[in-house]
Order: C-alpha cells, then sequence, then structure tokens
C-alpha cells in the first residue's frame, strides 16, 4: 500500500434520512456528510449553488473603507496604480478591477513585478520602480502586500496611500494600508474566509458597483459585473483554495462564463490549448492555467495581463501564441531541474532523518521552483522547499504535507529569511545562500516537534466501501453533482473489497508506465480500470482490495464505465 487507507465511517441512519429527504442515493448522501454536511437545506445550497445565495459584500473587513478610497480618487482625479501579483490569481484579478475603474473613469494604470528582478510582492525595488513610472497618490496592491510592512511604510512617507486586498496571512504588525482587505484578520467572522484574490476582487468591485449607482456614477449602471465571472473561476480553480462555500458559487457560474465567453485572449488561449468540448476544472487546471501563468514564471507576466485585456484576435492571438511558446519553454526548465534535483535527494534521502527538504542551487531558474517543490513533495510525502538562485538572495517555494503549517513554521525562523509569507500548505521565501544549512536544521527540528510518524505516510481519504455492483451510469452521474470538486470538496474516491482479475492485467502506454486491469467481485460484470502513473510499481493478484475514483469516458461516441486505480493491496 503506498497510502494509510482512511475510509470515512458509515452512518446508516443519517445517510438514509437524508436520501429520503432530498430524494438522493446513500452513496451520495454519505459523500455529502464526509464533506461536512449533515442538514438538508445547506445541501440543498451545494448542490444547486447561485448568486444570489453570495454575502454583503461589505461584510469582509475594510471593504467599506477601501471602497470610499477609491470613490475618493476618482472625484479627485487622482493618479493610482493596481499593483498585481504575476500568477494566474493576480492576473485575473488585475484584469478584473482595472476594466471596471478604468470603464467607469478612474485614473489607472497597472503594474506586475518582474519575477526575477523585482520579486513578489511590494518590494522595495518594485514599489520604486512603480513610482517613478506612474507616480500614483494610490495604490490598489493585489494578491499581495499582506506582509508588505517597510515597503508601505515607505509609500505613506512619499505621500502615497495604500490598499491591500489580499488572501495570504497576515503579518505582526499589520501593515498599515488605508484598507487591508484580507479575510485573515478576523477572527470569527460572519463572511466566507476562503476566498482567494479573484474572488475578493469580484466583491469589492460588486462593493464599488453598489456606491457608484447610488452616486449615479456614468456607466455604473449598465456594467454587468457578472461578465468578470471568467476571471474569477480561473484565479480561483488555479490558486487551489477550498471550492466550498463562496468559492463553490463563484466556480460554478464563472464556468458558465467562462465556456460562453467571447473575451478576445481567452478564446485564442483556447485555440493554442487546442481546447474544443466543455471548459471544467481541469481544463483550466491543466490548460489555460499554465499558460497564463509561463511569461510571469519565466520573466513578467504582462503578456498575460495583455491577453485578458485585448480587445480583438488580431491582437490576442500572437500573445495566446507566445505564452504558449514560453510555457513549453517552462517546461524544459522545469523537467531539466525536477530530473536533478529529484535524483541527487533519491541518492541521500534518509527517511527518519529528512522530515523537511530544503534544496537549493546557484543555477536553479526561480520561476519554476514552485512547481518542482511540489514534485518533490509528492513524491517523498515530506514539506520542501527548492531554492532558486539570485546573486547573494536566494528565492525558494515551498510545499507542505497535512499537519504542517509551512508559512507558520518560516514565522518562526524569520530570524534568517530575508522575506517569506504564505499559506500552510504553500509559502514563499528569500534567504542568503549561508543561512540555508540552518535553515534547514531549524525546520526539520520543527517537523521533529509537530509531527508523528504516521503523518509521513500521505492518507487517503475514502468515501465508502461500495459493490461492485453498485458502481453504475446512473450512480456515477448523480455523483458528478459534487462538481466542481477540488480543494476542500475532493473528488469521490471509493474502495471495493475482494477483487479479482478477469483477465491478465496490461502494461499500456509507449513508456509502459500506466496499467490496465480488467476486474470483477464475485460473479458480477466485469469493469476496466486503469492506473495512471503505475511505473514500476507491483500489480495486484489474487484477491485485492481496490481503492478508485468512479469516472464515466467517452471516447468516439462511445461511454463505459472505468475505475481510476488510486492504490491495492491484498484482501485479508
Amino acid at each position: 500500500m503506498k497510502y494509510r487507507w482512511i475510509t470515512a465511517p458509515a452512518q446508516p441512519v443519517l445517510t438514509d434520512f437524508l436520501a429520503k429527504e432530498l430524494r438522493i442515493s446513500s452513496l451520495l448522501a454519505q459523500c455529502l456528510l464526509n464533506r461536512g454536511f449533515s442538514e438538508p437545506e445547506p445541501i440543498r445550497h451545494f448542490l444547486d449553488p447561485k448568486l444570489r445565495s453570495l454575502a454583503d459584500p461589505f461584510l469582509i473587513p475594510n471593504l467599506g473603507a477601501a471602497v470610499d478610497r477609491l470613490l475618493q480618487a476618482r472625484a479627485a482625479n487622482e493618479e493610482m496604480v493596481i499593483f498585481g501579483d504575476y500568477d494566474v490569481d493576480g492576473v485575473t484579478s488585475t484584469t478584473l478591477m482595472y476594466q471596471l475603474l478604468n470603464r467607469l473613469g478612474w485614473k489607472v494604470h497597472c503594474y506586475l513585478p518582474h519575477r526575477l528582478e523585482e520579486g513578489y510582492g511590494l518590494t522595495q525595488g518594485g514599489v520604486e520602480n512603480c513610482l517613478a513610472r506612474f507616480n500614483p497618490s494610490l495604490i490598489l496592491a493585489v494578491d499581495c502586500g499582506s506582509t508588505s510592512v517597510e515597503s508601505i511604510r515607505w509609500l505613506k512617507t512619499r505621500g502615497v496611500d495604500v490598499i491591500v486586498l489580499d488572501h495570504h496571512q497576515v503579518s505582526d504588525p499589520a501593515p498599515e494600508a488605508v484598507a487591508l482587505v484580507n479575510p485573515q484578520i478576523a477572527t470569527s467572522p460572519p463572511f466566507f474566509r476562503e476566498l482567494c484574490s479573484a474572488g475578493l476582487s469580484f466583491k469589492l468591485a460588486h462593493g464599488l458597483l453598489k456606491k457608484a449607482r447610488e452616486q449615479e456614477i456614468p456607466g455604473s449602471h449598465d456594467y454587468d459585473i457578472k461578465e468578470s465571472l471568467d476571471l474569477v473561476a480561473l484565479g480561483t480553480i488555479a490558486d487551489l483554495v477550498p471550492l466550498v462555500g463562496e468559492n463553490r458559487i463563484l466556480v460554478s457560474a464563472g464556468l458558465d462564463r467562462l465556456n460562453t465567453s467571447k473575451r478576445p485572449g481567452l478564446l485564442a488561449l483556447k485555440k493554442v490549448a487546442q481546447i474544443e468540448g466543455r471548459i471544467q476544472g481541469y481544463e483550466v487546471g491543466f490548460q489555460l492555467a499554465p499558460r497564463l501563468n509561463a511569461a510571469g514564471r519565466l520573466e513578467n507576466a504582462s503578456e498575460a495581463l495583455n491577453l485578458l485585456l485585448a480587445e480583438n484576435e488580431s491582437i490576442a492571438l500572437p500573445l495566446a501564441q507566445n505564452l504558449d511558446s514560453c510555457n513549453r519553454e517552462r517546461q524544459n526548465i522545469e523537467r531539466a531541474i525536477a530530473d536533478e534535483v529529484l535524483s541527487g535527494i533519491r541518492t541521500r534521502f534518509n527517511p527518519t532523518h529528512d522530515l523537511v527538504i530544503v534544496e537549493g542551487q546557484l543555477t536553479w531558474h526561480i520561476g519554476v521552483v514552485g512547481i518542482v517543490a511540489s514534485k518533490v513533495c509528492q513524491e517523498f510525502y515530506r514539506p520542501t522547499i527548492i531554492l532558486g538562485g539570485d546573486g547573494y538572495e536566494w528565492r525558494g517555494s515551498g510545499r507542505s504535507i497535512d499537519g504542517f503549517d509551512l508559512a507558520g513554521a518560516l514565522r518562526e525562523c524569520k530570524d534568517l529569511l530575508l522575506r517569506h509569507g504564505g499559506h500552510m500548505m504553500a509559502a514563499g521565501l528569500s534567504v542568503e545562500p549561508a543561512k540555508v544549512p540552518e535553515l534547514r536544521r531549524r525546520l526539520n527540528e520543527i517537523a521533529r516537534r509537530t509531527l508523528t510518524e504516521e503523518q509521513f505516510q500521505p492518507r487517503l481519504r475514502l468515501d465508502a466501501e461500495v459493490a461492485a455492483s453498485e458502481i453504475s451510469f446512473e450512480r456515477i452521474g448523480e455523483l458528478q453533482r459534487l462538481q466542481q470538486t477540488g480543494m476542500g470538496n475532493p473528488q469521490v474516491q471509493l474502495c471495493a473489497r475482494k477483487m479479482k482479475h478477469q483477465r491478465p492485467p496490461q502494461r499500456i502506454g509507449a513508456d509502459r508506465r500506466h496499467a490496465k486491469f480488467w476486474v470483477s467481485q464475485g460473479q458480477g460484470p466485469s469493469l476496466e480500470a486503469i492506473w495512471w502513473g503505475a511505473g514500476d510499481a507491483p500489480l495486484p493478484v489474487g484477491n485485492f482490495d481496490l481503492a478508485f475514483i468512479p469516472k464515466i469516458n467517452a471516447y468516439n461516441g462511445q461511454s463505459h464505465i472505468q475505475l481510476n486505480v488510486l492504490d491495492w493491496c491484498p484482501s485479508s
């Protein structure tokens, strides 16, 4: 077994009640219980997400102050800048806010920092370059700024106000912004806390539009904020925030908008990504988002911003083609660094000693270290930080495992760091190369203190144990009501006991890295199972238990049931 299987406890009384009340199957009822739903009314809202269920944007702390300051800037005809981030969440947020402010009469510009030359967020170099270029009196920092204490204080001495619109963890002390719009700052808020910056931008735009209409600002009554939901879906899915609550509503409506969007930049991006069918979470996460991210990973994200703002295909298509080229270049760089990192770690990895992996090299491109960290974390299941060289300052990105707060651990090591910030599961940092060994030692000490041995085996959370006869087109179709799945709302994962092969399993694929089975349970029907990425792992023999994701696979006009294998073990 690769994983530690954890099957959710069956709750037959409650599942039967919910199944009858909501006219759903007991299996779907069990899956909903596993996701924290035990009352019929919240389940109805979850299964049928509606925009009208979104909360009042002014419930978010300081959003009202941000709206007031923005309206003041328009009235005074102030120069202002939206200072964004170079990832998809930052670029979509910047696009959303720019289009609204520009349409309704603000003197507004955009500034995206250069990843290699300026780094993430409101760095001193970044804000100095921004001021030299635009000379604003107001900066709206989007998807950054929550830890930029010194830079915001410096801007204040220059007579520049800063609004921070961000969802990352806030420093202590917090930056002295005129409005810090961040759901992390309230301890018990009556609103949804898991919005990414694209979602927060939608909420700020909603609040600003309300006030603009009250003041009869020209164009405000004609502005359809729902047209920006395609951007919100892109940013929310790409940023891996939990797809529950308001995120679920925004993504559901946003994917509908994305599939009917006439935005030239998105049409061009779909074309170069060769997407022909309906766009769902997979297409966003693995085809659209990587291309939008590519330019910002290697240099500057301005091309991604220009693509989303493009007004016609003749402008958009060359930009999309260049992003596609950048993405291929990024993949090649990432593959070379990942191979180097993984081969080096494999030769010296000690599972009892290396509780946190920290690796860095001067030659590693800082634009792809986050993706490499994800691959290392996935293979070794250890919190991982990968650093790339930038002279005296190395910059890096980290990914974590369940139970280890990576951003919190970096705060404990702040005396070693030049900058840091992020979430429990992902964080960024800058450090002098001479301090990397001590950082590695300190992080390992924290892991030794906070993690147990069993936490270093990844958990496989299974929704239920089922009989093979329950895996039908009707049942899988019903389970698809849980879409969009993602963080906080995982795909349905099931297990079936005492399976056996109906014919010999096969290694498939050009490199034979995958495997195909035909399995059954007792005298039941045969089902096709695919184990993607099986590699050299042993295939099941005899009677075995199978953990899988049930799918309906459509190909050449034909549909059949397919089990996507997650793990297996011999039957007891």
